[in-house]
This record gives structure tokens, sequence and C-alpha cells, in this order.
């Protein structure tokens, strides 16, 4: 997205999360249209700043078709691959300056954009943004997030299986799920074993952003907000925090108000989770006014501004 006038601009690369998730944040599975990336983009141009965002493999409106030629095929290196093009390509463009590229990686994204910035590349990153990244290793915040609707259906007995699951895949079997666990869960699950997903699910099961952190030397913003359910911002921000300690060029923000995909969200915990989707991209919902003041304040600080 491009801002009005001839540039050249800093710009801000977005990356998608998990699953079928689109260069918009939203996805397939869940309900509605309303994506939070796409508010992001058109907020940052209002400012003056040009932005890619695009459909990571397996995600947006050639999903299906390309489902079979990326099955087994999928790793943590193609997805990186993946971010280098767009950045060379974003580089390229005449309205962009190239030495004021931002990384803007959410939920799964953040782990993609740490990959990037702690390698060589042909066009570094002026800065990155860490949006609701997990400060553990992917498998405790999935059963962490099984634990929180356990408790919201206030149906615990499920979870020591999900834990046998857990611990059968961590050591190379196959988690050899129980029929009798909750749909919602078996599907959580299963999406690790489906040969759509490997062995990038394998690879994924252990990555944490707190192990690339401590080695990121460019400004960084750290982002969660407290209502969100999926990356619990104690859980995930104070070992994010012990992994930055003493680093001048990492920023923290703890929105009060912003849920998983930085909405603003004043509900109680058990009304949002019981919504669908938690609502995140319903047409009435909107940017958090918190987030969306700290990103450009950021921005700005650092040298990112038009």
């Amino acid at each position: 997205m491009c801002p009005d006038g001839n540039g050249p601009f800093p710009s801000v690369i977005f990356i998608a999360g998990s699953g079928p998730t689109d260069r918009d944040w939203c996805s397939p599975i869940l309900p509605a249209s309303n994506g939070s990336a796409r508010l992001l983009a058109e907020s940052f141009a209002d400012a003056g700043i040009a932005s890619l965002r695009y459909d990571k493999r397996a995600s947006g409106p050639h999903t299906m078709e390309n489902a079979g030629k990326l099955s087994e095929k999928m790793g943590m290196k193609s997805h990186l691959n993946e971010l280098i093009a767009a950045v060379t390509e974003l580089s390229r463009q005449d309205f962009v300056d190239s030495a004021r590229i931002v990384g803007l990686g959410h939920s799964e994204g953040t782990l993609h954009v740490l990959h990037y910035v702690t390698t060589a590349h042909d066009v570094p990153f002026a800065g990155i943004i860490l949006a609701a990244p997990p400060g553990r290793p992917i498998q405790t915040v999935l059963i962490s997030q099984l634990a929180l609707q356990a408790q919201i259906i206030d149906d615990t007995e499920f979870m020591s299986e999900v834990h046998d699951a857990a611990a059968r895949y961590s050591s190379g079997q196959q988690m050899d799920l129980d029929p009798s666990l909750p749909d919602n869960v078996k599907m959580a699950l299963a999406g690790f074993e489906a040969p759509a997903n490997l062995p990038f699910a394998r690879e994924l099961w252990i990555e944490s952003a707190s192990d690339s952190l401590a080695k990121v030397q460019i400004p960084t913003l750290v982002l969660i907000g407290t209502k969100d359910l999926q990356v619990d911002v104690h859980a995930n921000g104070t070992p994010l925090q012990e992994a930055a300690a003493g680093m001048a060029n990492v920023t923290f923000c703890f929105p009060a108000d912003a849920n998983h995909v930085f909405k603003e969200d004043r509900r109680s915990q058990t009304d949002t989770a019981a919504s669908p989707g938690s609502g995140y991209n319903e047409p009435d919902t909107h940017l958090d006014p918190e987030s969306l003041e700290t990103i450009p304040n950021w921005l700005a600080v650092n040298g990112m501004s038009a």
C-alpha cells in the first residue's frame, strides 16, 4: 500500500500468523473479514509509510490448489525464503526507501521475522515489530491455549490426554489422539501432523521468540495485548523481557485492551473466549487505540516516519 506522493517512503512488511491466515490477518476458519493488517496498512499510508502484505504459502485465495504441491515441503527455511523474496520485491519499488524497511510479524510470523533479522541478507531490516510473539515454545503456548478453553467450558479432564499426546509428539512419535477429545482440541493438535504442514510443524513445535530475541541488534518493538487469549501477556512477556534484559534497542508495550489481533476488546476474558473466533474480525471491530498510537510513535522515534 502506497501513501500519496512520490516518496521514497519508509515501509513496513507484514508477516501473518499461523495456519491459513492471509495478508489481511483473516482466516477461512474464523468468521468475518475486517482484518487488522489491512487496517494497520491503511493507517500507515495515512502517516506517509508504505507497506507490503502478502499471502504466505498455504493461505489466501489459492490455498486449495497449492495444498497438494506443498505437502511435506514446507519448513522454516521455505517461509524464510518467501519473506526474503517479498522484502527484495518491496525494496525495488521506486517509492520505497530500501534503507528504512521494518518487518512486522504477527504471532507465528514473529518467528520468521526473527529468522530474517538474525541472518545476513542483501536488504537488512531497519527495525522489527514483534506483535504477539510466543515467548515460550509453541508446544507450551498451544497447551496453555487448550487449558484455557478447558477452564472456560469447565471440563479439564481431557487435558491429561493432551499432555500425553504432546509428549508423544515431542519424542518423535505420532500423537495418537484419543477419539473422545473435543473436536476443536483434536483439530488443533492434528494440524501438527497433517502432511501438508510437515516438516514445518515439527520445527515450529519447539520454536520460541525468546530464543532469538537476545541476538537482535536493531530497534525492536515487542507488543502483546493484555486481552490476548492466545499469547498470554504474562506467561510470554516475562521470558521475552528476561531474554532482552539490558538491551536498550528493545522496547516493550502491553496495551491494556488489545486482543491477539490488536483490536480493542473491553469484554471479560470469559465473554471474549465464548464468541466465535473471539470476534477478531467482525465488521464493528476496530484497532486498539493504544496500539495504534504506540506503533507509529515508535517508528518515528527510530527514524521511520515520513
